[in-house]
């Protein structure tokens, strides 16, 4: 008798591990990734939708950068891709290639800092001459030293720390600085990990980086963010600024102020829980945005985000390239046109 109940309760035990892992399995599971800019934004989100699903949705959030986010959005091995920058002509084609379909969502905006160490006292502005100076592709074994970009400065060797090539950050900054996108010297630290430029810059009062605003912001007590001078085309001319929500609100932050997008495959929203996470975002956005340390948009933004979502308005009104210092009510504009 003893051995029939022994056996009778390791069957059931053995049927409900059965019926549990069928059920985990069976747990919808929702794809992003790209951008590490766009990732806390992300995270943020993620981890408060799971929260509100409780368990029954599970969301995952790499960062590939945004070029390698794109590589599988346009293979169609995820539903939603984070990007730093607009989908580039040569992405379109391939997303077109593999009919994959997307709806285009600015979700904020960003600002690229310049950042130092703290033990870097004197460098009180940059121009963005100086800059490309530094970065451009003909500096890589020449322009060496402090003292070769601005004869003014230490002659001490430069340790340069900036993102990898599959950034949207690095695809934005060599675009604004330098007139090309992927133009850049290539002896520098590259990471797509905005904590490894945060630890190399830190350390050193020889380096400097360039890395998204909200990463420089958090790490306010590591770094010191330079002020640039904007050039010509600034709304302040000749006049330094420092990145700061106020200064890319008005676009005075010129010309590394940017916005942000996540881009969502059409044809996943016929997933329920997909285009119910679509919907979560752009509503949470006015309040989850600014506090991981980004710009949000106007509350409009976000409407006409759900409208595009509504009716599947797919495309990007940026022509398949990025566009440097488009303001905030520029952007509003292209959006509601479209």
């Amino acid at each position: 008798m003893k051995y029939l109940q022994l056996l009778s309760a390791l069957l059931i035990f053995a049927a409900s591990l059965i019926f549990n892992g069928q059920a985990h399995a069976q747990v919808p599971v929702i794809r992003i990734d790209g951008s590490s800019t766009v990732f806390p934004i992300t995270e943020a989100m993620a981890e408060e939708y799971q929260t509100s699903k409780r368990g029954k949705v599970r969301v995952t959030v790499g960062i590939s950068g945004t070029g390698g986010g794109f590589k599988k959005f346009c293979r169609g091995e995820t539903d939603i891709q984070n990007a730093s920058r607009p989908i580039q002509t040569a992405e379109i084609e391939k997303c077109r290639g593999k009919g994959v379909a997307f709806i285009e969502l600015p979700i904020a905006y960003d600002a690229t800092a310049i950042i130092v160490s703290p033990k870097n006292t004197w460098l009180k502005s940059i121009t963005v001459e100086e800059l490309k100076k530094m970065w451009q592709p003909a500096a890589q074994g020449k322009v060496m030293l402090w003292s070769d970009v601005n004869p003014a400065w230490p002659k001490e060797k430069m340790k340069l720390f900036g993102a990898g090539s599959d950034s949207g950050t690095f695809d934005y900054f060599t675009e604004a600085i330098v007139g090309k996108a992927k133009a850049s010297r290539g002896d520098y630290t590259a990471s797509e990990d905005d904590n490894t430029l945060v630890t190399g810059v830190a350390n050193d009062a020889n380096a400097l980086g360039y890395l998204p605003l909200a990463y420089a912001e958090e790490n306010s007590n590591k770094l010191r963010m330079v002020p640039v001078v904007g050039g010509p085309k600034s709304p302040k001319k000749m006049e330094a600024v420092i990145p700061a929500r106020k200064t890319v609100e008005t676009g005075e932050y010129f010309p590394l102020s940017r916005p942000v997008f996540i881009y969502v495959n059409a044809q996943s929203l016929a997933k329920p829980e997909i285009l119910e996470f679509a919907h979560f975002f752009l509503q949470k956005c006015s309040t989850i945005v600014p506090e991981v340390k980004y710009v949000p948009l106007p509350a409009s933004a976000y409407t006409i985000g759900q409208d595009h979502i509504k009716i599947k308005k797919v495309g990007t009104v940026f022509g398949g390239h990025s566009e440097i210092g488009i303001k905030i009510e520029d952007l509003m504009k292209r959006e509601s046109a479209q």
